[in-house]
């Protein structure tokens, strides 16, 4: 449907409570079809395998030269997670304003993730030596899929009432991480047998990287056909004129509420730990704690498994004890997670295990719940710009922990220490969540304050 089939950008889904359901339905189905991304390829497959590209290629020093810069080979894959942020910060401004001044998300929405998807499915090629190719295709799935997520995350508030948002933002996490075990279930079919199959192992990893991409543009066509654009408010027409100067805009306006902005602050750093935790656990697993890639495969599935319902488990205790509680809890779990992590022994997957069901009783509803908190403390007809920031703080500025996890291993060539400083993240995260008070940030953006928050 078009921009000018239904009501204001404010609006929630208009119809009955069938309608809206369908439409609830079809936003879970973009969790749906992205996850295998942050799954399969992000977590588990590219950052092995990309380093082992980048050691074949590597100098007697081990370091290769992308654009004459010496790295070590080691690095690349968290040096690439972090320029992939840096461009999604120059293009997720753009996208915020271009959907807020128009009231048309779909179009942009269906670029990105093709552009994705695309990008995704290219990672077939990356074969031999070719670390620049793999970075490459990194930074552009990456950024893209951080620019999808800000038109997805900004529907939200125009789907589901106020009182139902933890439970619609719960059940599209559990979504994404129900495709993303189903999928990582046939990976481990496919890379574990790939001798009768006739493939070598590089050969299965590069079909499982491609793969994902053509899950996630199949599965795209859900909710680009059930999600509603909706009209922009009268005299709120007219084409971007420039995304950053919207996004300075954003912040301007945020200072008119400056408990979004200290709720912003907070995520920004908690979620930093965890986004790091999610694109480096591999490249620990593989490298320090030598572990064989059938293991991380078994274990992120067991993620995946657990987060479902982790995600919907921790939607039910933010119903009884509220969601900042819950969240503040999940993050004490976090740091005693990242501390038992830097004493596992080497070899032994029975302890890798276990801090993976931890991990996924905790990470699920970490972020449903945060991303439905947020949904709270947007102002009316503000969706996109706001999501926009919520966005780079969500992905788009989220660099420091990657760039801070490759410096650690850089200057100590040791991945122990490097995953046990990310304990700073959840801590200073935790101290900054605690001091906001969010009913009255929720009444101060002028929305309904639920009972629980």
């Amino acid at each position: 449907m078009t921009a000018d089939t239904a009501g204001t950008e404010s609006e929630p889904a208009a119809g009955g409570p069938g309608d809206r359901a369908r439409e609830q339905r079809g936003w879970y189905f973009y969790d749906f079809a992205c996850s295998v991304y942050s799954t399969s390829v992000l977590t588990v497959f590219l950052g092995p395998y990309l380093t082992s590209v980048a050691e074949a290629a590597a100098d007697a020093d081990g370091f290769v030269h992308p654009l004459g810069v010496p790295v070590r080979a080691g690095s690349l894959f968290a040096y690439a997670v972090s320029a992939s942020v840096v461009l999604a910060v120059l293009l997720m401004p753009l996208a915020g304003a271009w959907a807020d001044r128009t009231g048309r998300k779909k179009p942009l929405l269906a670029v990105s993730a093709y552009t994705g998807a695309a990008a995704t499915a290219g990672m077939f090629f990356l074969d031999g030596e070719r670390y620049a190719l793999g970075a490459l295709l990194l930074i552009v799935a990456n950024a893209s899929l951080s620019v999808s997520m800000v038109l997805y995350n900004a529907y939200l508030p125009q789907l589901a009432e106020p009182a139902e948002r933890d439970a619609v933002s719960s059940r599209g996490w559990a979504f994404g991480y129900t495709s993303g075990a189903l999928v990582l279930v046939l990976d481990l079919v496919l890379y574990s047998g790939h001798d009768s199959f006739g493939l070598s192992e590089a050969e299965a990893v590069r079909i499982c990287l491609a793969s994902a991409g053509l899950w996630w543009g199949a599965f795209t066509l859900i909710p680009l056909r059930r999600l509603r654009d909706r009209r922009i408010p009268p005299g709120g027409e007219g084409m971007v004129g420039s995304g950053w100067g919207q996004l300075v805009a954003t912040l301007k306006d945020m200072r008119r509420h400056p408990l979004t902005l200290s709720f912003l602050l907070a995520y920004l750093v908690y979620n930093d730990g965890i986004q790091t935790v999610i694109s480096q656990a591999s490249i620990y697993g593989s490298r320090e704690l030598r572990l064989d890639q059938t293991t991380l495969i078994i274990a992120v599935l067991l993620v995946q498994v657990l987060a479902v319902a982790g995600a919907l488990g921790m939607g039910w205790l933010a119903r009884i004890h509220g969601a900042k509680r819950t969240i503040l809890a999940s993050l004490a779990v976090w740091t005693l997670i990242l501390t038992a992590g830097f004493f596992l022994p080497a070899r032994s997957p029975g302890w890798f295990y276990a801090l993976a069901a931890a991990i996924g009783l905790v990470l699920g509803g970490s972020q449903a719940l945060s991303r439905s908190l947020f949904s709270h403390l947007v102002p009316r007809g503000k969706e996109a710009a706001y999501f926009s920031a919520y966005e780079m703080s969500d992905r788009g500025l989220s660099w420091l922990g990657p760039l801070f996890f490759g410096l650690a291993y850089q200057l100590t060539g040791s991945y122990r220490d490097a995953i046990v400083s990310l304990v700073i993240f959840f801590g200073v995260g935790f101290a900054l969540l605690a001091r906001v008070p969010l009913s009255r940030a929720v009444a101060a953006a002028g929305n309904p304050v639920p009972d629980r928050i």
